[in-house]
């Protein structure tokens, strides 16, 4: 990959960073997870690559934040022993911390700082769509990424994943709360990897739902939303398929406008929030073709039709 290699090493690491052990995979589901995680560290590393060449920086203290974030919910010895069972270092969660924000970083500075909405737009937004803001009663906004143990016909994510089995699905679903503790962009996730056609290309939002239709949803869906704090992310398991919810706002009932505390954010943020994925798309899609990227382990899964080649397979990507 333009003379740099993605190893068979770091494949693994990436995969016990991100899959719970405890979730036992065939041959099969483990190396689809592979090729997924491995096209994701493609991306990765053009984006670090462009940070070297725009000379974007990473201070100590923000990998020193995102690491106490990430491991802010567990004892020391608990912490310990979860990076000893996935077989990982204090240094191997750093890395990739790292390696993220510096991503990020890359993406917030040559998309997201390049997108402006005008007080017009989000006027002529709230005009054109006045009856989103009349609540008639108290309500919920919420948004979600949907995991299933069946393939969806109809997947619509960005990155085209797609969990199978009962046990891809959990291992998905555990990467994306891993994904989420670490900082992640719930609405980045969600494009990249709910299950859901409807609400994945909108970032998993539902918009507002009324607390009368809370009221007849499944038990632990109310538990998830009903009386949460905005801002929270609970997930919610059922038959083998996951809902992780993100309480963004609770709201009274009664007819908003632009005056409204929150909406004209709301409407800034979702006028950015669809352009930052278009640029975001075209930005990393434009970035990838320019590279030289020769995928070893997918031809080879390729030319085995099918069929999880031997130790050799995972060869580097370049």
């Amino acid at each position: 990959m333009d003379g740099r290699s993605i190893t068979r090493g770091d494949v693994e690491k990436a995969y016990q960073r991100t899959n719970d052990p405890s979730q036992k995979l065939s041959d099969e589901e483990a190396l689809a997870a592979k090729l997924s995680l491995l096209n994701d560290l493609i991306v990765q590393d053009l984006l670090l690559a462009k940070a070297r060449e725009l000379k974007i920086e990473l201070a100590d203290t923000e990998v020193d934040s995102a690491f106490a974030e990430a491991k802010k919910n567990l004892p020391d010895e608990a912490f310990q022993q979860e990076l000893t069972r996935r077989n990982l270092t204090t240094g191997d969660m750093r890395e990739g911390l790292r390696r993220e924000l510096l991503t990020q970083k890359v993406i917030d500075q040559e998309v997201g700082s390049k997108i402006t909405v005008a007080d017009q737009e989000v006027t002529e937004f709230f005009n054109a769509n006045r009856e989103q803001f009349n609540i008639p009663e108290e309500a919920y906004h919420i948004a979600q990424i949907a995991v299933t143990p069946v393939r969806d016909p109809q997947l619509a994510n960005r990155s085209g994943d797609d969990a199978s089995t009962p046990q891809t699905a959990a291992a998905k679903a555990q990467m994306l709360m891993q994904r989420l503790k670490e900082g992640a962009s719930f609405r980045d996730l969600a494009m990249d990897y709910s299950e859901d056609p409807e609400s994945a290309p909108r970032g998993g939002d539902l918009g507002f739902v009324p607390v009368s239709r809370l009221n007849q949803a499944p038990p632990a869906l109310r538990k998830a939303v009903l009386n949460v704090k905005p801002g929270t992310v609970n997930i919610v398991s059922s038959g083998g398929a996951h809902t992780i919810v993100l309480v963004v706002a609770h709201e009274q009932p009664g007819q908003r406008d632009l005056s409204t505390p929150g909406v004209k954010d709301r409407i800034t943020e979702t006028l950015r929030g669809r352009r930052e994925q278009l640029l975001r798309a075209a930005y990393l899609t434009a970035l990838r073709s320019d590279a030289d990227v020769t995928n070893y382990l997918a031809q080879r899964v390729v030319e085995s039709q099918g069929k999880v080649p031997g130790a050799g397979a995972a060869a580097p990507a370049k």
